[in-house]
Protein backbone atom coordinates (compact mmCIF):
# COMPACT_ATOMS: atom_id res chain seq x y z
CA UNK A 1 0.00 0.00 0.00
CA UNK A 2 1.05 3.59 -0.76
CA UNK A 3 1.66 5.59 2.13
CA UNK A 4 0.90 9.63 1.46
CA UNK A 5 4.07 10.42 3.25
CA UNK A 6 5.63 9.26 -0.45
CA UNK A 7 3.92 12.17 -1.50
CA UNK A 8 5.29 14.89 0.62
CA UNK A 9 8.31 16.08 -0.60
CA UNK A 10 6.86 16.29 -4.30
CA UNK A 11 3.93 18.43 -2.54
CA UNK A 12 5.97 20.22 -0.56
CA UNK A 13 7.73 21.32 -4.07
CA UNK A 14 5.36 22.19 -6.06
CA UNK A 15 3.76 24.98 -2.89
CA UNK A 16 7.26 26.05 -2.35
CA UNK A 17 7.26 26.74 -6.45
CA UNK A 18 3.72 28.47 -6.77
CA UNK A 19 4.82 30.53 -3.79
CA UNK A 20 8.17 32.10 -5.75
CA UNK A 21 5.43 32.57 -8.69
CA UNK A 22 3.33 34.54 -5.70
CA UNK A 23 6.10 36.29 -4.51
CA UNK A 24 7.18 37.46 -8.14
CA UNK A 25 4.17 37.86 -9.66
CA UNK A 26 2.30 39.89 -6.79
CA UNK A 27 4.58 43.41 -6.76
CA UNK A 28 4.51 43.06 -10.63
CA UNK A 29 0.46 42.99 -10.25
CA UNK A 30 0.39 45.92 -8.35
CA UNK A 31 2.77 48.01 -10.08
CA UNK A 32 0.35 47.46 -13.24
CA UNK A 33 -3.07 48.01 -11.65
CA UNK A 34 -1.07 51.40 -10.36
CA UNK A 35 -0.77 52.65 -14.02
CA UNK A 36 -4.41 52.98 -14.52
CA UNK A 37 -4.66 54.49 -11.45
CA UNK A 38 -7.09 57.90 -12.13
CA UNK A 39 -4.68 59.65 -9.99
CA UNK A 40 -1.57 62.16 -9.36
CA UNK A 41 0.30 59.93 -6.73
CA UNK A 42 0.25 56.14 -5.89
CA UNK A 43 -1.68 55.35 -3.30
CA UNK A 44 -4.64 52.67 -2.10
CA UNK A 45 -7.80 52.74 -2.95
CA UNK A 46 -7.22 52.92 -7.14
CA UNK A 47 -10.47 54.40 -7.22
CA UNK A 48 -11.28 54.86 -10.80
CA UNK A 49 -8.97 53.85 -13.75
CA UNK A 50 -7.80 55.47 -16.74
CA UNK A 51 -5.29 54.86 -19.79
CA UNK A 52 -4.27 59.02 -19.53
CA UNK A 53 -0.99 58.09 -18.23
CA UNK A 54 0.02 55.42 -21.14
CA UNK A 55 -1.16 58.71 -23.56
CA UNK A 56 1.30 60.75 -21.85
CA UNK A 57 4.15 58.58 -22.00
CA UNK A 58 3.35 57.31 -25.18
CA UNK A 59 3.83 61.21 -26.52
CA UNK A 60 6.46 62.45 -23.96
CA UNK A 61 9.29 62.94 -26.03
CA UNK A 62 12.09 62.83 -23.02
CA UNK A 63 10.48 58.90 -22.76
CA UNK A 64 11.19 58.21 -26.37
CA UNK A 65 14.38 59.79 -26.83
CA UNK A 66 15.45 57.51 -24.04
CA UNK A 67 13.97 54.41 -25.22
CA UNK A 68 16.03 54.69 -28.81
CA UNK A 69 19.01 56.13 -26.69
CA UNK A 70 18.45 53.09 -24.55
CA UNK A 71 17.82 50.31 -27.66
CA UNK A 72 21.08 51.67 -29.68
CA UNK A 73 22.72 51.54 -27.07
CA UNK A 74 21.67 47.60 -26.39
CA UNK A 75 22.26 46.77 -30.27
CA UNK A 76 25.83 47.61 -29.90
CA UNK A 77 26.43 45.84 -27.30
CA UNK A 78 25.07 42.70 -28.46
CA UNK A 79 26.95 43.06 -31.28
CA UNK A 80 30.20 43.41 -29.61
CA UNK A 81 29.86 41.32 -26.91
CA UNK A 82 28.55 38.53 -29.25
CA UNK A 83 31.09 38.53 -31.19
CA UNK A 84 34.12 38.95 -28.62
CA UNK A 85 32.05 35.84 -26.69
CA UNK A 86 32.27 34.14 -29.16
CA UNK A 87 35.96 34.60 -29.82
CA UNK A 88 36.43 33.53 -26.08
CA UNK A 89 34.49 30.39 -26.24
CA UNK A 90 36.19 29.46 -29.65
CA UNK A 91 39.91 30.07 -27.88
CA UNK A 92 38.43 28.11 -24.82
CA UNK A 93 36.57 24.99 -26.66
CA UNK A 94 40.26 24.69 -28.66
CA UNK A 95 41.85 21.22 -26.94
CA UNK A 96 45.34 22.56 -27.60
CA UNK A 97 44.90 26.19 -25.87
CA UNK A 98 46.65 25.90 -22.53
CA UNK A 99 45.82 26.85 -18.54
CA UNK A 100 42.03 26.99 -20.16
CA UNK A 101 40.22 26.84 -16.56
CA UNK A 102 42.42 29.95 -16.19
CA UNK A 103 41.10 31.33 -19.36
CA UNK A 104 37.46 30.31 -18.68
CA UNK A 105 37.25 32.14 -15.19
CA UNK A 106 39.00 35.60 -16.32
CA UNK A 107 36.70 35.63 -19.34
CA UNK A 108 33.28 34.38 -16.31
CA UNK A 109 34.87 37.03 -13.62
CA UNK A 110 32.81 39.99 -14.83
CA UNK A 111 29.25 38.41 -14.27
CA UNK A 112 30.53 37.69 -10.59
CA UNK A 113 31.87 40.84 -9.18
CA UNK A 114 29.55 42.90 -7.60
CA UNK A 115 28.04 45.62 -10.11
CA UNK A 116 29.05 48.46 -7.50
CA UNK A 117 32.70 47.22 -7.80
CA UNK A 118 32.36 46.61 -11.51
CA UNK A 119 30.82 50.13 -12.01
CA UNK A 120 33.76 52.46 -9.69
CA UNK A 121 36.75 50.02 -11.64
CA UNK A 122 35.17 50.49 -15.07
CA UNK A 123 35.07 54.49 -14.23
CA UNK A 124 38.56 54.37 -13.11
CA UNK A 125 39.55 52.70 -15.77
CA UNK A 126 37.72 55.26 -18.66
CA UNK A 127 39.03 57.98 -16.65
CA UNK A 128 42.84 56.45 -17.07
CA UNK A 129 42.63 56.06 -20.75
CA UNK A 130 41.09 59.86 -20.79
CA UNK A 131 37.82 58.50 -22.66
CA UNK A 132 34.58 60.99 -21.52
CA UNK A 133 31.66 59.65 -20.05
CA UNK A 134 28.93 59.11 -22.44
CA UNK A 135 27.41 56.54 -24.89
CA UNK A 136 31.21 54.70 -25.72
CA UNK A 137 31.82 54.47 -21.73
CA UNK A 138 28.51 53.15 -21.67
CA UNK A 139 29.23 50.47 -24.42
CA UNK A 140 32.17 49.34 -23.02
CA UNK A 141 30.65 48.74 -19.20
CA UNK A 142 27.81 46.95 -20.98
CA UNK A 143 30.38 45.03 -23.03
CA UNK A 144 32.18 43.49 -20.16
CA UNK A 145 29.42 42.73 -18.12
CA UNK A 146 27.31 40.65 -21.02
CA UNK A 147 30.56 38.92 -22.51
CA UNK A 148 30.98 36.34 -19.72
CA UNK A 149 27.02 34.76 -20.38
CA UNK A 150 27.70 34.71 -24.28
CA UNK A 151 31.04 32.70 -23.18
CA UNK A 152 28.94 29.95 -21.10
CA UNK A 153 26.13 29.85 -23.87
CA UNK A 154 28.61 29.09 -26.91
CA UNK A 155 30.74 26.76 -25.01
CA UNK A 156 27.94 24.56 -23.62
CA UNK A 157 26.79 24.38 -26.89
CA UNK A 158 30.43 23.94 -28.78
CA UNK A 159 31.07 21.25 -26.03
CA UNK A 160 27.75 18.62 -27.27
CA UNK A 161 28.85 19.52 -31.20
CA UNK A 162 29.86 16.22 -32.66
CA UNK A 163 33.75 16.69 -34.29
CA UNK A 164 32.98 15.18 -37.01
CA UNK A 165 30.87 17.92 -38.32
CA UNK A 166 34.39 20.03 -39.24
CA UNK A 167 35.84 17.37 -40.08
CA UNK A 168 33.93 16.14 -43.03
CA UNK A 169 33.76 19.66 -43.88
CA UNK A 170 37.67 19.49 -44.22
CA UNK A 171 37.62 16.72 -45.95
CA UNK A 172 35.35 17.86 -48.63
CA UNK A 173 38.01 21.21 -48.87
CA UNK A 174 36.06 23.37 -46.90
CA UNK A 175 39.24 25.58 -44.81
CA UNK A 176 38.50 26.29 -40.86
CA UNK A 177 36.76 29.82 -42.18
CA UNK A 178 34.58 28.14 -44.51
CA UNK A 179 33.92 25.28 -41.97
CA UNK A 180 33.48 27.98 -39.11
CA UNK A 181 30.94 29.66 -41.60
CA UNK A 182 29.30 27.04 -42.89
CA UNK A 183 29.13 24.25 -40.04
CA UNK A 184 30.18 25.57 -36.82
CA UNK A 185 28.13 28.75 -36.92
CA UNK A 186 25.07 27.27 -37.56
CA UNK A 187 25.11 24.60 -35.08
CA UNK A 188 25.95 27.40 -32.69
CA UNK A 189 22.13 28.81 -33.96
CA UNK A 190 20.45 28.24 -30.71
CA UNK A 191 23.03 29.31 -28.23
CA UNK A 192 23.81 32.61 -30.57
CA UNK A 193 20.03 34.05 -30.56
CA UNK A 194 19.83 33.16 -26.79
CA UNK A 195 22.88 35.09 -25.65
CA UNK A 196 22.40 37.65 -27.90
CA UNK A 197 19.14 38.36 -26.44
CA UNK A 198 20.57 38.16 -22.78
CA UNK A 199 22.94 40.67 -23.84
CA UNK A 200 20.45 43.37 -25.14
CA UNK A 201 18.11 42.54 -21.96
CA UNK A 202 21.17 43.12 -19.84
CA UNK A 203 21.92 46.11 -21.15
CA UNK A 204 18.83 47.52 -20.90
CA UNK A 205 18.54 46.75 -17.46
CA UNK A 206 21.87 47.82 -16.50
CA UNK A 207 21.69 50.79 -14.54
CA UNK A 208 24.54 50.70 -11.96
CA UNK A 209 27.22 50.89 -14.91
CA UNK A 210 24.95 53.40 -16.99
CA UNK A 211 25.08 55.55 -13.69
CA UNK A 212 28.95 55.38 -13.44
CA UNK A 213 29.62 56.08 -17.18
CA UNK A 214 26.62 57.85 -18.45
CA UNK A 215 26.68 61.66 -19.68
CA UNK A 216 24.47 63.74 -19.89
CA UNK A 217 21.60 62.18 -22.07
CA UNK A 218 19.74 59.64 -20.00
CA UNK A 219 18.98 55.93 -20.67
CA UNK A 220 15.79 54.31 -19.64
CA UNK A 221 16.57 53.34 -16.63
CA UNK A 222 18.03 56.50 -15.47
CA UNK A 223 15.21 58.64 -16.52
CA UNK A 224 13.05 56.11 -14.26
CA UNK A 225 15.18 56.95 -11.80
CA UNK A 226 15.16 60.55 -12.15
CA UNK A 227 11.44 60.65 -12.29
CA UNK A 228 11.77 58.81 -8.88
CA UNK A 229 13.31 61.19 -7.02
CA UNK A 230 10.71 63.43 -8.14
CA UNK A 231 7.85 61.65 -6.79
CA UNK A 232 6.26 58.69 -7.33
CA UNK A 233 3.34 58.99 -9.62
CA UNK A 234 1.14 56.70 -11.88
CA UNK A 235 3.26 57.98 -14.78
CA UNK A 236 6.28 55.91 -13.26
CA UNK A 237 4.20 52.55 -13.18
CA UNK A 238 2.97 52.91 -16.59
CA UNK A 239 6.63 53.47 -18.03
CA UNK A 240 7.85 50.46 -16.42
CA UNK A 241 4.66 48.40 -17.69
CA UNK A 242 5.93 49.18 -20.65
CA UNK A 243 9.24 48.43 -20.45
CA UNK A 244 8.02 45.03 -18.44
CA UNK A 245 5.85 44.03 -21.94
CA UNK A 246 8.24 44.78 -24.01
CA UNK A 247 11.15 42.82 -22.84
CA UNK A 248 8.75 39.95 -21.53
CA UNK A 249 7.86 39.31 -25.22
CA UNK A 250 11.47 39.57 -26.56
CA UNK A 251 12.62 37.14 -23.83
CA UNK A 252 9.30 34.66 -24.60
CA UNK A 253 10.03 34.71 -28.41
CA UNK A 254 13.75 34.09 -27.84
CA UNK A 255 12.86 31.18 -25.88
CA UNK A 256 10.37 29.84 -28.60
CA UNK A 257 13.02 30.56 -31.19
CA UNK A 258 16.11 28.50 -29.42
CA UNK A 259 13.51 25.18 -28.84
CA UNK A 260 12.67 25.59 -32.36
CA UNK A 261 16.27 25.95 -33.40
CA UNK A 262 17.25 23.43 -30.81
CA UNK A 263 14.19 20.68 -32.77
Amino acid sequence: MRSPFNDLPKTALSASYWLFVVYLMLPLSLMMAMSFKDGNFIAFPIGNYTLSWYQQVVQDQQFLSAVGYTVLIALAVTLIATVIGVWIALVIANDAMPAKGVLFALACLPAVVPGMISAISLRLFVSSIDMPTGTNAIILGHVVHAVPFVVIMVLTRLRSMPNNLVDAARDLGADNFIAFIRVTLPFLGPALVGGMIFCALTSVDDFVRTFFLGGYQPTLPMLIFAKVQGGMSPEINAMATLVLIVTSAVGLYAERLTRRSRK
